[in-house]
């Protein structure tokens, strides 16, 4: 069985990847330059870079896919940003897996792919940070998290009180928000 929601199950593997991208890119170009085959070296970049793809289209299908019920939450202008920073990062990491791709070339056409695929995976470094940014400010500032805290999804000034009995309104939707400094 799958987690519900799927989304920020998946959202870790494309970030991941894109950390890693460069430091297997600079190893691929030291192995090829120590005399590896370029195909076997270059390829495990080229791997890399598919995995890195298929995570984000996963990464961005599961939130399209989750996102009318967390726009309840959050409002749809906080979540636009974050739509607009991960499509971005999927169009990067698609366009990059191409240049990662020409880089198993032989020849001139072959290294300028390796060398702009190496500087690519840096740049895609700042993007990834980019939108695992907006993602954390949803959750963490816009209390993106509550649209999963009840069965229905409602937001946190619909659902019940505090079941200790209180009638700190206000404390609840601190909660809901992901505060950590509420008072008892």
């Amino acid at each position: 069985m799958l987690p519900d929601p799927l989304h920020p199950a998946i959202v870790h593997f494309p970030i991941v990847l894109a950390m890693l991208a460069p430091l297997v890119a600079l190893a691929s170009l030291w192995a090829i330059r120590r005399g590896a085959r370029t195909t076997r070296a270059w390829g495990v970049t080229t791997a890399v870079l598919a995995g890195l793809a298929l995570s984000a289209w996963v990464a961005t299908a599961t939130g399209e896919r989750e996102e009318d019920r967390v726009e309840r939450v959050v409002g749809e202008r906080a979540l636009h940003g974050h739509e607009e920073a991960a499509e971005v990062f999927l169009f990067s990491a698609v366009g990059l897996l191409a240049v990662g791709l020409v880089g198993l070339a032989r020849g001139r056409v072959g290294m300028a792919g390796r060398a702009l695929g190496t500087i690519g995976t840096a740049a895609l470094v700042g993007v990834g940070i980019n939108v695992g940014h907006s993602g954390g400010q949803l959750v963490y500032r816009h209390g993106a998290g509550a649209a999963y805290a009840s069965p229905s999804g409602a937001s946190p000034s619909t659902q019940p009180r505090d079941r200790r009995g209180g009638d700190d309104d206000e404390a609840w939707l601190q909660v809901g928000r992901g505060a950590s400094n509420r008072s008892d």
